[in-house]
């Protein structure tokens, strides 16, 4: 549990990982600021939760969000209109997540919120390598490498940054809700991991790496043990 009440931005509320971490931040005893969509539903309601409405690429709207936050977590993605569909056509920019990430670099810089834990992908950059064949042509064949090339730009946006930076690599992600352990991997060349991690699970680490300080700079690949 947190000690005092802190406050932190979460950014993707509404999508199933942001989901996840609104309601174990809540549990942990932050203040969550959450900025959605005009449009978007967040199925969640707490004492302790503000919700914010706009776009996240506007800076005064962001900048609102950010204020008196001491970090910020992002789940955003780009998803697709029909997510069961893997060559569906997008249901956002190509470059979401790293416009996003620019912007909240600048804002977080001006407001002094220097930490910032992100979701990626293992997959992203130096790993594609090390993932299965055919994983590897489902990247290269399919809109899911859209999301991945942008989460390879969103990771160069941070390491050039000047920040408190982590970024998480969560392998293929579950819906399911158990408690397990995670397990961490900082190089994937000669050790694989498991290919599963819960949505759940992933939002708890990152929850724990904030409270923790731990794996600033570092991109750890998690996965169920």
């Amino acid at each position: 549990m947190a000690t005092e009440t802190k406050q932190i931005l979460i950014l993707g509320a509404t999508g199933r990982t942001g989901q996840w971490l609104v309601r174990e931040a809540l549990e942990r005893g932050y203040q969550v600021h959450a900025l959605v969509r005009p449009q978007s539903t967040l199925p969640i309601s707490h004492e302790r939760l503000t919700v914010f409405r706009g776009s996240p690429l506007d800076e005064q709207v962001l900048g609102q969000a950010l204020a008196g936050c001491v970090a910020a977590l992002s789940a955003l993605n780009i998803s697709r209109k029909k997510e069961w569909w893997l060559w569906s056509e997008l249901s956002a920019a190509p470059t979401l997540m790293s416009d996003v990430m620019r912007q909240l670099v600048k804002v977080g810089t001006s407001l002094g919120v220097r930490r910032l834990l992100v979701v990626t992908a293992w997959g992203v950059a130096e790993t594609k390598k090390d993932l299965p064949g055919w994983f590897r042509w489902i990247i290269n064949n399919t809109q899911i490498g859209v999301t991945y090339q942008d989460h390879e730009r969103q990771e160069e946006v941070l390491e050039q940054s000047g920040t408190d930076w982590t970024l998480v690599r969560p392998v293929g992600l579950t819906n399911h809700n158990k408690e397990v352990p995670v397990r961490v991997l900082l190089n994937t060349h000669h050790t694989k991991p498991k290919l599963t991690i819960s949505r759940r699970m992933t939002a708890r680490f990152m929850l724990d790496c904030l409270e923790q300080g731990q794996y600033i700079h570092q991109k750890p690949v998690i996965f169920e043990a």
